[in-house]
C-alpha cells in the first residue's frame, strides 16, 4: 500500500494513522476502554512505521514510532526544574494529621479547608515539559532544583502521552458541568484547546507488581541482579542509557500535579484537566471534604494495598483550593499544604536460619539473624540484628525458630519477639563463640559489659571498621571512599593504617577493578583536602572507644590541642563537661597504647589542625535540638553553628532543652517538645540568633 502512495497522500495516511494510535492510547490509559484489539493497535503502528521509512521528512517527535529511539546517551544531562520539586512532610497517625491541619488553620484562621485524598505511590518522581502541547523535555526529581534529562526513557513509557490529547467541545462542556465550579472558564476554554506555551505534568514512573515478578524471573533466568522492590527496579530502568532497556521493562506512569495556569481553582480540577489532556492519573484519587475522609481513604488502601497492581507506602492529602495552598507557602523544603500520612511500620514473620556475629571497629561482635527472605516495608529482608548476647537471652531466640521482625522507615530490622508454640524440636541453641569469626583470635567480655570482643588488635574485621570510620563524614569527611572501596584497598594491600591513605597515588589506584584515571584522582584530591582538619574532628575519626561527635567537641573545646589531650591524666579528662571515669579511662588508655600512638604521629606527620576562630559565645548555656530538614545549611553546619557560638546540641528533647529548631518534615522530636513546652523556632528564627 505504501509503495503507491504519492507523498501528499502519505502525509494524509499518517496524520490520520497518528490520530487513531493516539486516540486508542488515550482511551486506553485515560478511559479505561480498549478501542481495538492489541494486533489490530500493532498492525496500524506498523504500517505508520512503513510510511515513515520511506518518507523520513515525516518523522516527527511526537510520533508513536518515537517511543524507542536514538542511540544510547554516554551519560544523562542535568537539568533545573523552574520550580523545585519539593519533598513531603510524612505523618504516621491520625493524631499528627490533626496536628498538621491545626498549625495549617493558626495560619488561616476561619477558613474552610477541604482536600484532595490521593494514593502515595511507590515509585520515582518525574517531570514532564510539553511546548505547544508537544512532549520536549523529561528529567528526574534529583535533589528537587537539579534533576537529570531522562527524556528519551520516558517517551518509550505508553502511559505518557507524546502529543497532548484537544479534547473536543462535548468532553469541555462536560467537565465545565461536573467540575467547573469556580473554574475561570474563557482561560480554560482558551488553553485547553490551544494548548500554547509551556505545560509541565509531574508524577510517578512505576513497574506494576507482574511486570515487577516477571523481571526477575527474568533476571533470575540471566544470573544476574534480582530487584529487592518494585520502586528499585522503576528507579533502574528510568536511569538506564540505552533507551531500548528502559522500554523493555514496560513502566508505568501516574500524574499527581499540574504546572501550568488553565485557570482551575482547586486540585480536583487539575487532576481533571490533567485527564483532558491524556495524562493518566490514579483513578482511586478522590476528593475529601474533611480530614475523616482521609482517614476513611487511609484505611480502604492500607486495606486493599495487596491487591492494588503497584506498590504504595501511604496516602497524600492536598489542600484543594489553589490560592489557598499557595498562600500556605513553603516551609524548608516542603509546602506547608500537602502531607503524606504514612502507612504504620510493618512487621512480618520468617525463620532464623542462622546466626552469625560482625565485628565492629572497636572489636564488639554483633549477632546477625540470617533469615529466611521475607517481603516487608516494600523491600525483601533477609538479616535482622539481635544486638547483643543478652537480647538473645530475652527473646529467648533459637536458630530454627520462627520470629517477629519489625521495620520501620530506613532503621535496621530487628527481631521483637519469638513464636515458640511454633518450634518443632529441632532448633538449636545459639552458642556464644569463643573466638573471634574474623582472625580466629580470642574474644573476651569486660566486666559491666553486655558485649564480647575480639582481643586480638591486629584483627582485619577491626582494622576495616576503624577505617570506615576514620573517613565517614563525621570523622576526616573523604568523599568517595565508600565501605566497598576501603575494603578493596586493604585487601590489596595499599592501606593497613589511616595514615596509609595520605602516601596514595592516582597511580596506585587506577589499575584497580572500578577505578580509572578521572575517579582515581578525585579521590587522591578527596584525600588531600582532607589534611587539613579541625581537632574535634580528627578526634572523632580516631575511633576511641566511647567519644563521639559530642564527646570529640568538648575535648577540642577543653584541651584546644591533640598534645594537651595526649599527656592529659584520668583527673584532667573527667574535669571535662559530661565526661565520666569510663569514658576518661576509655580516652587515658587510647593515649597510652603504643600502637595507637605510634599511628597517630605518622598521621600528625601529614595532616594539619585547623585554628578555629573563637566567636562571641552568645548561644553559651543554651541547648538546641534539631528536627527536619533546614534550607539554608546541612545539619552538621547548623551544629558546628551553634557550637562556635557556645552553645550545646542534643539529639533528644527534654525539660532542659532550651529550643527545638524545626525543619522540613520534623519528627517526632517536634511532639515531644510540644508536650513538654519547649520553645520550637523556625529556620529563620534560628538564623537571627546566629546573627
Amino acid at each position: 500500500m505504501a509503495d503507491n502512495l504519492t507523498k501528499k497522500q502519505a502525509e494524509e495516511r499518517i496524520k490520520k494513522l497518528r490520530e487513531e494510535i493516539n486516540y486508542d492510547r488515550y482511551a486506553y490509559h485515560v478511559l479505561d476502554k480498549s478501542i481495538i484489539p492489541d494486533a489490530a493497535l500493532d498492525s496500524l503502528k506498523h504500517e505508520l512505521y512503513k510510511l515513515e521509512q520511506q518518507f523520513p521528512d515525516l518523522i516527527t517527535p511526537d510520533s508513536p514510532t518515537q517511543r524507542v529511539g536514538g542511540q544510547p546517551l554516554p551519560e544523562f544531562k542535568k537539568v533545573q526544574h523552574g520550580i523545585p520539586m519539593l519533598s513531603i512532610e510524612d505523618v504516621f497517625s491520625f493524631e499528627e494529621l490533626k496536628d498538621w491541619q491545626q498549625r495549617i488553620a493558626k495560619m488561616v484562621p476561619h477558613t474552610k479547608l477541604d482536600y484532595h485524598a490521593e494514593i502515595k505511590m511507590d515509585g520515582l518522581a518525574v517531570s514532564i515539559i510539553y511546548e505547544d502541547g508537544v512532549l520536549i523535555k523529561g528529567s528526574t526529581r534529583g535533589d528537587g532544583v537539579i534533576g537529570e534529562d531522562i527524556t528519551q526513557n520516558l517517551k518509550t513509557i505508553d502511559a505518557i502521552p507524546l502529543h497532548l490529547h484537544v479534547p473536543t467541545d462535548k468532553e469541555i462542556k462536560e467537565f465545565l458541568e461536573k467540575y467547573g465550579e469556580g473554574i475561570e472558564k474563557e482561560k480554560f476554554i482558551r488553553k485547553i484547546k490551544s494548548l500554547e506555551g509551556t505545560i509541565e505534568v509531574r508524577g510517578e514512573a512505576f513497574m506494576d507488581k507482574k511486570v515487577f515478578d516477571k523481571l526477575n524471573k527474568e533476571q533470575e533466568k540471566r544470573d544476574e541482579k534480582i530487584f529487592a522492590n518494585p520502586r528499585n527496579a522503576a528507579a533502574g530502568s528510568i536511569r538506564q542509557l540505552d533507551p531500548k532497556i528502559t522500554a523493555s521493562r514496560k513502566l508505568d506512569f501516574f500524574a499527581y500535579d499540574l504546572i501550568a495556569d488553565f485557570g482551575q481553582a482547586t486540585h480536583l480540577q487539575a487532576h481533571k484537566i490533567m485527564r483532558l489532556l491524556g495524562v493518566k492519573d490514579n483513578p482511586l484519587n478522590r476528593y475529601a471534604r474533611d480530614l475523616d475522609e482521609i482517614e476513611q481513604f487511609h484505611a480502604y488502601v492500607f486495606k486493599e494495598r495487596e491487591r492494588l497492581h503497584y506498590w504504595t507506602d501511604g496516602v497524600v492529602g492536598v489542600i484543594n483550593n489553589v490560592k489557598l495552598f499557595n498562600k500556605l507557602g513553603v516551609i524548608g523544603k516542603t509546602p506547608r499544604g500537602i502531607i503524606a500520612y504514612k502507612f504504620p511500620a510493618e512487621e512480618a514473620t520468617t525463620v532464623v536460619l542462622n546466626v552469625r556475629f560482625n565485628v565492629g571497629r572497636t572489636g564488639v561482635l554483633t549477632p546477625v539473624a540470617d533469615l529466611k527472605p521475607v517481603p516487608i516495608g516494600g523491600t525483601t529482608v533477609s538479616h535482622a540484628t539481635l544486638h547483643n548476647t543478652d537480647e538473645i537471652g530475652r527473646l529467648g531466640v533459637k536458630i530454627g525458630d520462627t520470629v517477629i521482625i519489625e521495620k520501620a522507615g530506613d532503621v535496621i530490622p530487628k527481631v521483637i519477639k519469638v513464636l515458640p508454640k511454633l518450634r518443632t524440636g529441632k532448633e538449636k541453641e545459639i552458642h556464644v563463640p569463643k573466638v573471634c569469626p574474623v582472625c580466629t583470635g580470642g574474644v573476651i567480655r569486660k566486666p559491666g559489659e553486655v558485649g564480647i570482643y575480639c582481643a586480638n588488635t591486629k584483627c582485619f574485621a577491626i582494622d576495616k571498621e576503624k577505617m570506615i570510620h576514620f573517613v565517614s563524614r563525621s570523622g576526616m569527611d573523604i568523599e568517595g571512599l565508600g565501605d566497598k572501596i576501603v575494603e578493596q584497598l586493604m585487601n590489596e594491600g595499599l592501606v593497613s593504617d589511616p595514615a596509609d591513605l595520605y602516601e596514595l597515588e592516582a597511580g596506585d589506584l587506577e589499575p584497580l577493578e572500578r577505578f580509572g584515571e578521572k575517579s582515581a584522582q578525585n579521590i587522591i584530591e578527596a584525600i588531600r583536602k582532607s589534611k587539613k582538619a579541625q581537632l574535634a574532628k580528627l578526634i572523632f575519626a580516631l575511633g576511641i572507644r566511647h567519644v563521639g561527635e559530642e564527646t570529640a567537641i568538648d575535648l577540642a573545646n577543653h584541651f584546644t590541642s591533640i598534645d594537651k589531650i595526649k599527656s592529659a591524666s584520668v583527673e584532667d579528662l573527667v574535669k571535662v563537661a559530661d565526661i565520666g571515669e569510663v569514658v576518661a579511662q576509655s580516652i587515658y588508655e587510647y593515649f597510652r597504647n603504643k600502637k595507637e600512638l605510634k599511628s597517630l604521629d605518622r598521621l600528625l606527620s601529614y595532616i594539619t589542625i585547623e585554628k578555629v576562630k573563637k566567636m562571641k559565645q552568645t548561644l553559651a548555656g543554651k541547648i538546641f535540638v534539631l528536627t527536619g530538614a533546614l534550607e539554608t545549611m546541612t545539619r552538621e553546619q547548623a551544629k558546628d553553628k551553634i557550637r562556635g557560638l557556645g552553645g550545646d546540641v542534643s539529639s533528644s528533647v527534654s525539660k532542659n532543652t532550651s529550643y527545638v529548631v524545626e525543619g522540613a518534615e520534623p519528627g517526632s522530636k517536634y511532639d515531644k517538645a510540644r508536650k513538654l513546652g519547649v520553645k520550637i523556632i523556625t529556620e529563620k528564627e534560628f538564623l537571627n540568633m546566629l546573627k
